[in-house]
């Protein structure tokens, strides 16, 4: 048994037990950075740090690492010789270049013990079938992490990918399963597609979505309309996840569906401003984790670029690990507009409340110094809804008012959609320096 896997259920022991876990983790995974990775052994050399001094208490001491740095001195970050590494993959490159990550096989069983813990706090048994849409080619991390997890958990598995809805729904018809995960907004026009094709959902096997790469939940924890419509469209209630392939680590809504529940056994995490300072629980920040037990390329306060923050209060499930709230944003993404700060899912989030508009993406450039230059593009279903329609709707949510260009669905999807992304493209960043 790998050590982490001792700890498992550790979330529900009190307060204490679970911080001298992570002390625990954290002593030894500082250990094997400082002896294995030669970026950090360089660097703590460099800076004089004493590795042994430090606690949860004085972490927030050492650097961040980001991904600047793991682009430019990516080889330094491996800890263990090529010859013990099993997988390569590339990151989704969403705010820049993609990196190269490498995992050990015991870092692949990390993978899979994060997301098997993952997927039973939503629910999830040996018994249910699962349906996979999402890719496990292309270099990705995605698709081999939740297949491991299901495989992990006992369940079985339906790898379909990124597959025609039509052949979704032969699977669907076919096969039963009782849980599905992919994208929100694929799912749901998974789901319009089977009710047009006359499948009564209501009455269908799947009763979970587990929602991955794009927000589901509002500030407060309540269902987006993408939320509301998933769930109104399938019958079925809807889960969360979020991670990130550099850090190997998963936050999945649990049953209560009140945020994404740290395993602390797997990582510490902090939430910090612009300056850098650590953030207390509910404050909204930058995503900072520190993951344990990793051997390939271990890291250190690792800055993930995306916008959220944690609850500290125990859970209705009966765990007491911290949670983190839904994404609200990238940082890089972030929009400075006539003196309002803002990020594309906030445009996003109204955007979707308008039935009228189909398919929809969101540029910005840099014309001023002090503010960006926001254009929303949008197919409608209905000619007579117009684009001062659409700002007004815009301006009521957002208290800005972004110019809407009105154009074909064709050439909308055609930029959400590109062929190149594994990811759909909804935002556009033409800004100087970004």
């Amino acid at each position: 048994m790998i050590a982490f896997e001792r700890y498992r259920g550790i979330e529900f022991s009190d307060a204490d037990a679970i911080r001298e876990i992570q002390e625990k983790q954290l002593r030894s995974h500082l250990q094997y950075v400082a002896a294995q990775s030669p970026y950090y052994r360089n660097l703590f050399k460099e800076q004089g740090t004493d590795i042994g001094a430090i606690t949860l208490d004085t972490v927030h001491t050492l650097p961040f690492t980001d991904k600047r740095a793991l682009g430019k001195y990516n080889e330094d970050f491996l800890a263990v010789p090529m010859s013990e590494i099993v997988d390569i993959i590339l990151s989704s490159g969403t705010t820049g270049n993609p990196t190269k990550g490498m995992y050990t096989e015991n870092d692949l069983r990390r993978l899979g013990y994060n997301e098997a813990i993952s997927l039973d706090s939503c629910g999830l048994t040996s018994e249910d079938v699962v349906l996979l849409t999402c890719t496990m080619d292309r270099c990705f991390i995605a698709g081999l992490a939740y297949f491991s997890g299901i495989r992990h958990l006992g369940a079985a598995s339906i790898r379909n990918g990124l597959s025609s809805a039509e052949s979704h729904m032969g699977i669907i018809l076919r096969m039963q399963p009782t849980a599905i995960v992919g994208v929100p907004t694929f799912l749901l026009k998974l789901g319009q597609y089977l009710l047009a094709n006359g499948v009564d959902l209501h009455k269908n096997s799947v009763g979970r979505l587990i929602c991955i790469g794009e927000p589901i939940r509002s500030r407060t924890l309540a269902p987006l309309t993408i939320g509301e419509r998933l769930e109104d469209t399938w019958g079925a209630k809807i889960y969360s996840t979020y991670a990130s392939s550099e850090t190997i680590t998963t936050f999945c809504e649990c049953t209560a569906q009140k945020g994404g529940h740290l395993h602390p056994e797997l990582a510490f995490v902090e939430i910090v401003n612009e300056q850098g300072d650590v953030l207390p629980a509910g404050e909204v920040g930058e995503v900072v984790v520190t993951p344990f037990s990793i051997e390939g390329m271990p890291f250190i306060r690792f800055k993930t670029g995306d916008i959220s923050f944690l609850m500290d209060e125990p859970c209705e499930c009966g765990r007491n690990s911290p949670r983190l709230g839904p994404i609200l944003g990238r940082k890089k993404q972030m929009i400075k507009f006539r003196g309002t700060t803002l990020y594309p899912n906030s445009i996003y989030t109204v955007l979707d409340e308008l039935p009228a508009v189909s398919e929809y993406y969101v540029t910005a450039t840099s014309d001023y110094d002090l503010s960006d230059v926001v254009k929303v593009y949008v197919s409608v279903k209905d000619a007579s809804y117009t684009a001062d329609m659409i700002m007004d709707k815009l301006q009521a949510h957002l208290r800005v008012r972004p110019e809407v260009v009105v154009a074909s669905e064709e050439s909308i999807r055609k930029q959400v959609y590109a062929e190149h992304s594994r990811k759909l493209i909804r935002f556009v960043d033409k800004r100087k320096g970004i």
